[in-house]
C-alpha cells in the first residue's frame, strides 16, 4: 500500500504570473519595423508605434467612409462638435482626409443651456476651430425652442417622476438643433462622433427596453435622410472607444473630458456598466453588438407593433406615440422655433415635454435619437 506521504509533492502554480522584467525593451513596431511599439491594438493585439497606429486609424476611417459611400465628393459636411474626445477626433481625422475625399467641413456646436458644463465644452470647440481654421456655428436651444434650455427642462421635470428622462428629451432636441445648424451653414451631410461603444450601448438599451422598432433600424452607418432630413453618418462607428482615446493622445488633441451633470441619472449608464462586464468576458462584445444590429437591419420587416406600443418605434407607450417620438413628431412638422412652448407641439409653458396624438397630415418624422 502506497502512503500519500511517499508521493512526490506537487507544487502549486503561482496565483499571479511573474512580473515582466522592467528593463526588457518594448518590441519593435509591427508595421514600420523601426520605432519601438507604443501600444498593442485592443482589436488585434498588434504592436504599433504611435505614428503607425494613427496612420492605421485614419486609413480605417477612410475605408469606412469610402466603402459605405457615406460622403460623396463635393459634399459640405457639418460635423457635430461637442468638444469631447469623439467629435474632436472625428473632426481632426476628416480634416486630414478632406483632400482625398473632396469634401469641405463646417463645425456645428449645440448649446443646450446646461450651466457649469456647456460653456467649458464650447470653449474647447472654439479653440479647435481656431487651431484648424474651420468655420464654427453655434446654435442654442434657447433661440430655437422659445427660451427653453435643458436646465429649464430639468427643473420642470423635477419631482414629476420623469426626471430620469432629461437625456431622452435632450437627445431629441439636440438632433433637431444640429439639423437646423447644418442647414444654416449650407451643409449637405451631417456627421457625428458615435463610436463602437456608443452604438453597442444603444443596442443594449433598445434590447432592454424592448424597442423592437429602433433595434431593427439601428444598424448601418447612418441614415439616408428620410422625410426631408439631411443624410447622417457615423464614420467612427467601427472604432472602439479605447482607440479613439489613444488617437487623441498620440495626436495631442485638446478636448473637454468632463461628464454632463445630467448623465449620472441616464439609463445609458447601466448599459455602459453592462457592456464593460461583457467586454471583460469577451473583448469583441462591442463590435459583436454593432454587427448584430446591422444584421437585424437587413432582416425582413417586423410585424406591426402590438397594442400598447409606439406606432413609430415600437417602444412601450401608453398612447399612440412614446414621449421621444411625440416630441420629434411635433418638431418635424416644420416650425422648430414654435415647436416648444406651444401646447401640443412640444413643451408646455409650465411643464415638461408631453406626448401628442399623431395628426393625419404632415411629413414623416425621422428616426428618434436614442437617449444619451
Amino acid at each position: 500500500m502506497v502512503s500519500i506521504f511517499s508521493l512526490p509533492r506537487i507544487r502549486r502554480s503561482l496565483p499571479f504570473p511573474p512580473r515582466p522584467d522592467p528593463e526588457m525593451p518594448a518590441p519593435q513596431c509591427a508595421s514600420c519595423n523601426k520605432a519601438r511599439a507604443a501600444l498593442r491594438r485592443p482589436r488585434s493585439g498588434q504592436a504599433l508605434c504611435g505614428t503607425c497606429f494613427c496612420a492605421a486609424f485614419e486609413a480605417e476611417v477612410l475605408h469606412t467612409v469610402v466603402a459605405g459611400r457615406l460622403l460623396p465628393p463635393g459634399a459640405v459636411v457639418a460635423v457635430g462638435a461637442s468638444g469631447g474626445k469623439d467629435s474632436t477626433v472625428l473632426a481632426h481625422v476628416l480634416r486630414e482626409l478632406a483632400p482625398r475625399l473632396g469634401i469641405s467641413l463646417r463645425l456645428v456646436a449645440v448649446d443646450e443651456g446646461i450651466g457649469g458644463y456647456r460653456d467649458a465644452a464650447l470653449a474647447a470647440v472654439r479653440r479647435q476651430a481656431a487651431r484648424w481654421e474651420l468655420p464654427l456655428t453655434v446654435v442654442a436651444y434657447a433661440d430655437l425652442f422659445g427660451g427653453w434650455t435643458m436646465d429649464a427642462v430639468a427643473r420642470s421635470t423635477a419631482g414629476s417622476g420623469r426626471s430620469r428622462s432629461c437625456c431622452t428629451f435632450c437627445g431629441v432636441l439636440r438632433r433637431r438643433a444640429l439639423e437646423e445648424g447644418a442647414r444654416l451653414v449650407g451643409a449637405t451631410h451631417v456627421v457625428t462622433g458615435h463610436n463602437a461603444d456608443d452604438m453597442a450601448e444603444t443596442v443594449l438599451m433598445n434590447f432592454l427596453r424592448g424597442d423592437a422598432g429602433r433595434l431593427a433600424r439601428g444598424g448601418g452607418l447612418g441614415s439616408p435622410g428620410e422625410g426631408g432630413a439631411l443624410p447622417r453618418c457615423r464614420p467612427l462607428q467601427l472604432a472602439s472607444q479605447k482607440e479613439v482615446v489613444l488617437y487623441a493622445h498620440f495626436r495631442r488633441l485638446d478636448y473637454f473630458s468632463e461628464e454632463c451633470v445630467y448623465a449620472p441619472e441616464a439609463f445609458r449608464g447601466h448599459a455602459r456598466d453592462l457592456l464593460k462586464r461583457l467586454e471583460a468576458a469577451r473583448p469583441s462584445a462591442a463590435l459583436d453588438l454593432v454587427h448584430s444590429a446591422e444584421r437585424l437591419a437587413l432582416a425582413p420587416a417586423a410585424r406591426p407593433p402590438p397594442p400598447g406600443a409606439c406606432a413609430r418605434c415600437g417602444a412601450l407607450a401608453s398612447r399612440a406615440l412614446c414621449q421621444a417620438c411625440a416630441l420629434l413628431d411635433g418638431l418635424n412638422r416644420g416650425r422648430p422655433r414654435l415647436a416648444i412652448g406651444k401646447g401640443r407641439r412640444g413643451l408646455d409653458e409650465d411643464g415638461p415635454p408631453r406626448e401628442a396624438e399623431p395628426e393625419a397630415s404632415g411629413p414623416p418624422a425621422s428616426e428618434p435619437v436614442p437617449a444619451c
